[in-house]
Parts: structure tokens; C-alpha cells; sequence
């Protein structure tokens, strides 16, 4: 029987868009509410077009938290998201921001792609039901929750449980025009562990698959909190129930996974407001993917006769190389002038890939890089990359940008930090560092074409699988499998991390060249900051003035046409 004692910290992929940074950016958003702050929108935040705007705003990000829907979300939940969809896009129509100034414009556009990405999810992604993995996401963490528990969070995780059987019913109503590749995704979820662990309490041996982690529970339970245990054991059968029902059902859920590059092209323009094609994307992935390749190889070339990085062997070993590693990192940025850290910044941040010994002695591709040396994924999953840019983005006023969170700005920026460093000097006296961060980018690369043939239809998940182990040194199946089935769950993810550095670095080029020898790294950066989270083609626009990419969005294409 498992410990009563309270589970440790939960496990965290660097290379996931659902990381520590994620779930403090969620927090925000779940807890942010309407600030009429003129202080921070100027004389004109009184206009009432601009505060009808932020209003729908703030419903639109309520309706999407994560506890709206805590019954399930079937048939009349979907009907009654798509009715108020109807009444936003009527009451957005009214709004003429045509006299605004340009940051009223820029907000203008943020509300008009979250509308646009829920008409998406309505018209085509329809998750509810094509992926039975959306059902998933409702139930799955609630296996984690770590005991005891004080008597009012004892009576929420036993509300939350009893609703457990009446979300997956609900699921089974929804599911009308399910995937084969999704149904497979989530039949592994539920009885499999996955290799990485992403979100689960760190163990050595884990359950396996949600399945284990909801006996896992209901047995921890009879220890410490017998009256509730019934509960986890009705969730744990419903759990089971749904397993066998996917199953039963596998053959005839024949619609495909991806979305088609019509529609991802659509999203990609719309909602992530990257001014993209699909053919430009997949020209930068293999420019990118060629560049990275051909620089590591220069650098393995360079170092052949230096020693080659060894492991850390123990957690205290480990762990003291990430706290130097962030020491290195704050002191070279405030010794170089390259941005802000407030006095206030927390003295410092976790790590995403913690120290581990798994079965056999595996690893996944971020622990390969990460126990050799901590440098890469620190910048850009801890400081200054996810979590300082969540913490700094987090005091912010705004009613629509404080709590606006755009993957691409983010994976943008923490990949950019990659290689601005590396430029920079930080690994001047550590050469063979330098090797895994070409890696790790080569990394990166490789998933827009293997992202856009999984969404084209050109290659199933094992194939995109087998590509990205064979394209990227270290890669292995569980951290790809990870990493793909997020990117065909979510659209246009993937393409993120490369993309949106290339947009960071045209900024970067575009403002030096602006400001010619009053161009200030430092300040820049500052200000790069100050914008929000929201797409760099938008924050590019508010800091240049130009707004050659502009005219894309401005002319808007409806779905489907």
C-alpha cells in the first residue's frame, strides 16, 4: 500500500508548453478581473467601445478557465459555449476601433483571435468530439492531489471525484466523430505511463497510466481519509468503464487527427497572428534544422580533443550544477547590460528536468542534456526565459494583456535566449556546452515538419516518432511521443519555438537598424518585455511602427473559404 505521506513536487518536461511557467500563467489568467487602470491605457481606456471590448475579454477568459465546466462538457455544455460565441462575435462586430490608437489596435486584434480561436475549436478542431483526450484532461490531475488534506479540501476532492463518473458519461455523448490516432493516444494515457511524467508527483516507479494513478489514490485514501475512498473507487470504475467503451469503439472512430493544412494555415494566420505560410514554415524548420545540424557538427569538429561532458551521478551533484548555473546566468546578464532582473525577483527559480533514477538506467532527451550540463534548459524554461518572464509578466495591470498568454511570444522569447546567450560570450570557456545547444535547437527544428505531416495527414504519430528519433542526437521515443501528440492535440504548437525566434531576431534586427548607434541591447529587451505576452508580430507593430504584417490580419479570411 502507498505511503500516506504528502507527494513530492510534480514532475515537469523542459521541453512542454504545460510546464511550471504554464501553470503560474494559467493562475493569473483564472484569477484576473477587470482593473479600469487609466494609469496604464492612457485617457482613452474610458472610451466605452474600448471597455465593452475588454469586457468581452473578460468573459471570453472566464468561460475558458479551467473549472467552468465541472460537470463534463457534452453535447448541451458545447451548444451552450457556441450560443455565447454567437453573442461575443455579435457584440465584437459593433466595436469600430478605427480612430484607437495603436496599443487600443493591438488589443483589438488580441480579442478578435481568442473569438477566432473558439470559432476554430467549434468548426474544426472540435475536440469534445474528436479526442477523447479533452475528457481526459478534466480528471486527470485530480489522482495527484497529496494527503492529508484539511476538512474543506477533503469535501472538494470528494465533490470533484463523484462528478468524475458523470464527465465521462458525458464524454461517451460527445464523442460522435472520434480519431482512431486520438482514441489510441488516450487509451495509452489511461493505462501506460508515459516515460516522462509530465505534471505527475517525481517517483521512481510510477502508476501506470491514469487507471494506476486513480488506485493509487483510492488506496492512500483508505489510509488517511477512509470516508472518502468509496469516491475514488466509483471514479476509478467510471475510469475503467471508459477505457473498455474506447475500446469497443476503436475501429469505428475513423476521422483523422490532424486538421489539414488549409485549417492550420488559417490558425496560424488567425489565431496565433504569425504572418506564415505553410510552405514558408516548412522552408524555415528545414533552414533551421540544416543550420543547427551544420553547426553542431562545426562544433564537435572544434572541440574533437577536449574531454566530453560527463553525467552528474547524484542528486546533491545535480542540483548544486543547476543552482551555479543559475548564479552564472544572473551574473552575466547583469555584468553584460543584457536586461533588467528587478530587486524583487524571486533569489530563484526550479528547474524543469529534476533528478531522477529511472528503471534501466533510461533517460529522456532533456535529462541527457540537462545532467550534463544545466545551462540550455535553465535559460529557457527558468531565468530568463518561462519562469522570470511569467513572474515579471504576472504584475502587470492591463486588463487584457496581464493576463494574455501567447505560446509563440513565449517559446519565442526562451529560444531566442538560447542562442543570444550563446552569442553573447556565456559559453565562450565551456565549448563543448556549446554542442548542446545546437542540440537542443536541432530539437526544436525538427518539429514543424514533423508537426505539419502529422496535420497533412503524411505521417501517423509512430512515423513522426521515428523521424525525430532519428534526426536529433539523444532523442528517444517517450519524450517524442510526448512532445507529437501535444502538437497534434494542439495546432500550430510546434512550430512555436523556431518560428517565433525567427520573428524575435527580425525585431531585434529591425530596432537595431532603426536606431543605429543609439541601440541598446539592454533597453530593448526591457521594453520587449514590457509589451505583454501577446504575439510578436503585434509587438513588433506597437515598438517599429511597421505594419507590413499588419495588412494579413487586418484582412481577415473567414474559416473555411
Amino acid at each position: 500500500m502507498t505511503s500516506p505521506s504528502p507527494l513530492p513536487r510534480l514532475h515537469q518536461s523542459a521541453s512542454s508548453p504545460t510546464a511550471g511557467w504554464l501553470r503560474l500563467a494559467t493562475a493569473c489568467l483564472a484569477l484576473v478581473v477587470f482593473i479600469g487602470d487609466e494609469s496604464a491605457l492612457g485617457q482613452d481606456s474610458a472610451l466605452p467601445e474600448y471597455q465593452q471590448l475588454t469586457t468581452i475579454y473578460r468573459e471570453l477568459s472566464e468561460s475558458q478557465s479551467p473549472g467552468r465546466w465541472p460537470q463534463g462538457f457534452g453535447p448541451e455544455e458545447a451548444q451552450e459555449s457556441r450560443r455565447r460565441l454567437r453573442d461575443w462575435k455579435e457584440r465584437f462586430a459593433r466595436i469600430e476601433p478605427r480612430e484607437w490608437s495603436r496599443a487600443q489596435k493591438v488589443d483589438y486584434l488580441l480579442v478578435r483571435a481568442k473569438l477566432d480561436d473558439l470559432e476554430f475549436r467549434h468548426q474544426v478542431s472540435r475536440p469534445w468530439a474528436r479526442d477523447p483526450g479533452f475528457h481526459l484532461d478534466r480528471i486527470e490531475r485530480l489522482a495527484y492531489r497529496s494527503l492529508p488534506l484539511s476538512a474543506e479540501r477533503l469535501e472538494e476532492l470528494r465533490t470533484r471525484l463523484r462528478a468524475v463518473p458523470v464527465i465521462l458519461e458525458k464524454a461517451k455523448s460527445s464523442l460522435t466523430e472520434g480519431a482512431g490516432e486520438l482514441a489510441r493516444m488516450a487509451l495509452r494515457r489511461l493505462q501506460r505511463y508515459d516515460g516522462i511524467g509530465q505534471g505527475q508527483p517525481l517517483r521512481s516507479d510510477p502508476p501506470e497510466g491514469i487507471l494506476g494513478w486513480y488506485r493509487d489514490l483510492q488506496q492512500r485514501l483508505e489510509t488517511v481519509h477512509p470516508q472518502a475512498a468509496p469516491e475514488a473507487e466509483r471514479a476509478l470504475a467510471a475510469a475503467a468503464a471508459f477505457r473498455d467503451w474506447l475500446q469497443g469503439r476503436l475501429s469505428s472512430m475513423t476521422a483523422p487527427a490532424g486538421v489539414g493544412l488549409k485549417n492550420y494555415e488559417w490558425y496560424v494566420r488567425h489565431v496565433r497572428l504569425v504572418p506564415f505560410s505553410v510552405e514558408e514554415l516548412r522552408a524555415l524548420g528545414q533552414r533551421e534544422t540544416n543550420r543547427s545540424r551544420a553547426f553542431l557538427a562545426i562544433e564537435r569538429h572544434r572541440n574533437r580533443r577536449l574531454p566530453e561532458l560527463t553525467l552528474a551521478s547524484s542528486r546533491e551533484e545535480y542540483e548544486g550544477r543547476v543552482r551555479r548555473a543559475e548564479q552564472r546566468i544572473r551574473g552575466f546578464i547583469q555584468e553584460h547590460d543584457l536586461m533588467t532582473i528587478p530587486p524583487d525577483t524571486p533569489s530563484q527559480f526550479e528547474t524543469d528536468a529534476f533528478w531522477i533514477v529511472r528503471p534501466g538506467g533510461k533517460r529522456h532527451f532533456w535529462e541527457e542534456l540537462q545532467y550534463r550540463d544545466a545551462l540550455n534548459n535553465h535559460i529557457h524554461a527558468s531565468i530568463p526565459g518561462h519562469r522570470f518572464d511569467a513572474w515579471r509578466s504576472g504584475r502587470e495591470l492591463h486588463p487584457i494583456r496581464s493576463s494574455y498568454r501567447d505560446g509563440g511570444r513565449a517559446e519565442g522569447w526562451a529560444t531566442y535566449l538560447e542562442e543570444m546567450l550563446l552569442q553573447a560570450g556565456l559559453l565562450d570557456d565551456t565549448p563543448r556546452v556549446r554542442e548542446l545547444f545546437y542540440i537542443a535547437l536541432l530539437a526544436r527544428a525538427v518539429r514543424i515538419p514533423a508537426e505539419l505531416k502529422l496535420h497533412s495527414g503524411e505521417f501517423s504519430l509512430q512515423q513522426a516518432i521515428d523521424y525525430m528519433v532519428a534526426e536529433v542526437p539523444f532523442m528517444e521515443e517517450s519524450l517524442a511521443r510526448y512532445d507529437l501528440e501535444i502538437y497534434l492535440r494542439r495546432p500550430a504548437y510546434g512550430m512555436n519555438y523556431v518560428a517565433s525566434k525567427a520573428q524575435m531576431e527580425q525585431l531585434v534586427a529591425d530596432r537595431a537598424l532603426q536606431l543605429g548607434e543609439s541601440f541598446d541591447l539592454k533597453r530593448f529587451h526591457d521594453a520587449f518585455l514590457s509589451s505583454g505576452m501577446i504575439p510578436m508580430s503585434l509587438i513588433r507593430w506597437e515598438m517599429t511602427g511597421r505594419d507590413d504584417e499588419m495588412k494579413l490580419f487586418w484582412q481577415r479570411k473567414e474559416l473555411g473559404r
